[in-house]
């Protein structure tokens, strides 16, 4: 069901470039432009995972600056992208979040560039979002992505976006933008 979307964007565990579980930095274009895609498909709310408490903490003022500060006075669009952005301290976190919201768990989705055994196209994937009434949680890992335990407790991987090159690394920005595209955009 179209409207039991949830996007996480996931700081830990995550890889560096060493293959070392790690916590990445949140970046205020992650923070602005993920919600403003969000708001854009109709997310029910994207949540940021962040465990590092002064990570966390600046997180959540930034998003009050836009929905209690200034911010959101001058820009009513913004203050609206981030009236359903969250921040969780872990998956898991948002996972029980969500099942409170929608009593139900949802189906865990997570995005790599590379292929698995339980990937999935966007053409099926798009299709099962709009059949049924289960909540879709989309995962999306920052540093070098998400961590093998992550990909092993998702029920599908999004197949990889592939560009007419061998290079493929786009911003996270950019991955959660043509995925939603590519999965509840317009037919």
């Amino acid at each position: 069901m179209r409207n039991s979307i949830y996007l996480a964007l996931v700081h830990y565990p995550v890889f560096n470039k060493n293959k070392e579980v790690v916590a990445t930095s949140v970046t205020n274009f992650d923070i602005h432009d993920i919600s403003r895609s969000c708001r854009t498909y109709d997310i029910n709310q994207y949540h940021i995972i962040v465990p590092v408490e002064a990570q966390k903490q600046l997180t959540e003022r930034i998003i009050g600056y836009w929905q209690e500060g200034v911010g959101g006075t001058h820009n009513k669009d913004r203050e609206e992208a981030f009236g359903n952005t969250r921040v969780y301290d872990s998956i898991q976190t948002s996972i029980l979040e969500i099942e409170k919201r929608e009593g139900k768990k949802p189906l865990i989705i997570t995005t790599s560039a590379k292929i698995f055994e339980n990937s999935i196209s966007y053409k099926e994937l798009g299709e099962k979002i709009i059949e049924d009434n289960t909540p879709y949680l989309l995962l999306f890992g920052t540093g070098w992505g998400l961590t093998d335990e992550i990909m092993e407790m998702s029920n599908y991987i999004l197949e990889p976006i592939r560009g007419m090159t061998k290079y493929n690394h786009l911003s996270v920005r950019s991955a959660v933008a043509i995925i939603l595209d590519r999965l509840i955009g317009e037919k």
